[in-house]
């Protein structure tokens, strides 16, 4: 299973970030969500700041653009095996910017992926 971080995690059930985390525990991945505020997602809490971890194989994006810009050397810092950019989070640079790091880049959605099996 994939060890994934959730850039845009929230406690808001009808947020994708929320979605997203619910859905990769439940087909059994590893989950990180990380968000602007404090909380919990179905047991699990929702870390703030940029924490240090090992071994991410994922970070599936829920941030606009701009919003992603503080949290670019971080990203790379986790060298994940590849970023997914949902939709609303296309964003060139930090594609640009993880591909010169060896970082896989997807354009798609975190939820139909795992719907269709190919997560």
């Amino acid at each position: 299973m994939k060890k994934t971080l959730i850039l845009g995690a929230s406690t808001n059930p009808s947020r994708y970030g929320y979605i997203a985390t619910s859905r990769l525990k439940k087909y059994g991945h590893e989950v990180i969500p990380l968000g602007i505020r404090e909380g919990e997602i179905e047991g699990t809490p929702i870390l703030l700041g940029q924490p240090v971890f090992e071994d991410v194989d994922t970070v599936t994006l829920y941030l606009n653009p701009k919003r992603q810009e503080e949290y670019y050397d971080y990203i790379l810092s986790l060298k994940p095996k590849r970023i997914i950019f949902n939709p609303g989070t296309e964003n060139p640079a930090l594609v640009s910017l993880a591909k010169q790091n060896g970082i896989e880049t997807e354009i798609a959605c975190t939820l139909v992926m795992l719907s269709i099996g190919d997560y």
